[in-house]
C-alpha cells in the first residue's frame, strides 16, 4: 500500500468515525433527559460532523492524487466531495469502528460509549498535532479543543451515573460490560495505520492505548465502576464488516440525497 493510499484510507476512517458517532448523538436532539443535555449532545454531534467534513474533504483530495485517471477529462479538484463520501457510499464501503455505530440505547449507554471513544479520540488528536502531514496537523489542532470538552462531559456524567443511585450505577456498569468488547478494534492497526505510523504521519495505536487505559482506570475508579476483563473483542468495522445497526442508520441518513440526487438548497 502506497503512502497516499494509506492516507486516503486513514482520513476516510477518521471521517467515518466522527460522522457515524455524530449522527448517533444527534438522535438525542429533542429527546434528551434534560434540556441542558439535549443541547449538549446536539453541540457535540455538530462538533463531530464538522470534524467529519474536514477529514472527508481531505480524503477526496488525496484520492484524486493517486487515482487521477478516474477524474473526468478536464476536471480539477477532488474525485469525490465530502457529500459524495458521506451520502453515496454503501454500508460495506464505510470503515468506521463498530463501537460508534451501535444504537444509542438509554442515556447511561450513550455516555459510556461516548466516554470510551472520547478517551481514545483525545490522545489520538493530540498526537496528530505533531503529524508530518500539515493538513492532518491543522485538522487535529482544531479538533483537540472540541474533543477535550467531549471527554470532560462524558467523564463527568459517567461519574454521576456510577457514583449515583443504585439504578444509575447498575445501568452504567451493564453498558460498560456490554460495550467493552468493541474497544479492542480501536487499537488494532490495519495496514494503512502501520504505513502512516512508520512515516510519522499518524501515531502508533499502542501509544494511544496507554493514555486511553490510564484515563479509563482513573475515571472508572472515581465512578466506582469495575473495569471489565479483556476477552474476545469484536472487529471488522475497519474492513467494512459492520453490525446489523449501520445499514438502517445509513438508510435514514442518506435518504434525501438518494431520493433527490444532486439536490442543492
Amino acid at each position: 500500500m502506497s503512502e497516499q493510499e494509506a492516507l486516503f484510507r486513514y482520513t476516510l476512517r477518521m471521517g467515518d468515525n466522527s460522522l457515524v458517532l455524530g449522527h448517533r448523538n444527534s438522535e438525542w436532539c429533542g429527546h434528551g433527559p434534560v434540556l441542558e443535555e439535549d443541547i449538549a449532545q446536539a453541540n457535540i454531534a455538530l462538533d463531530l460532523i464538522g470534524q467529519a467534513r474536514n477529514y472527508l474533504t481531505y480524503a477526496g483530495e488525496v484520492e484524486a492524487k493517486f487515482r487521477p485517471s478516474a477524474l473526468p477529462t478536464g476536471q480539477a479538484g477532488p474525485l469525490r466531495t465530502e457529500d459524495d463520501l458521506a451520502y453515496l457510499r454503501g454500508e460495506r464501503e464505510y470503515i468506521n469502528v463498530q463501537l460508534v455505530e451501535l444504537p444509542k440505547g438509554d442515556y447511561a449507554r450513550t455516555i459510556v460509549r461516548s466516554f470510551l471513544f472520547d478517551a481514545f479520540h483525545l490522545p489520538l488528536q493530540q498526537a496528530l498535532t505533531t503529524s508530518k502531514d500539515e493538513r492532518l496537523k491543522g485538522i487535529a489542532e482544531k479538533a483537540v479543543k472540541e474533543v477535550t470538552y467531549h471527554l470532560r462531559h462524558s467523564s463527568e456524567w459517567l461519574v454521576r451515573f456510577g457514583d449515583g443511585t443504585e439504578e444509575s450505577h447498575r445501568r452504567a456498569q451493564e453498558a460498560l460490560d456490554d460495550l467493552w468488547r468493541y474497544t479492542g478494534e480501536l487499537f488494532t492497526p490495519d495496514e494503512a495505520e502501520e504505513v502512516l505510523a512508520k512515516a510519522g504521519i499518524a501515531p502508533k495505536l499502542a501509544d494511544v492505548k496507554q493514555e486511553w487505559s490510564a484515563t479509563v482506570d482513573r475515571v472508572l475508579k472515581e465512578a466506582t465502576l469495575k473495569r471489565p476483563a479483556d476477552g474476545w473483542m469484536a472487529s471488522g468495522g475497519k474492513k467494512g464488516i459492520h453490525t446489523e445497526h449501520l445499514g438502517p442508520m445509513l438508510a435514514e441518513m442518506q435518504t434525501l440525497q438518494r431520493s433527490y440526487p444532486g439536490v442543492e438548497w
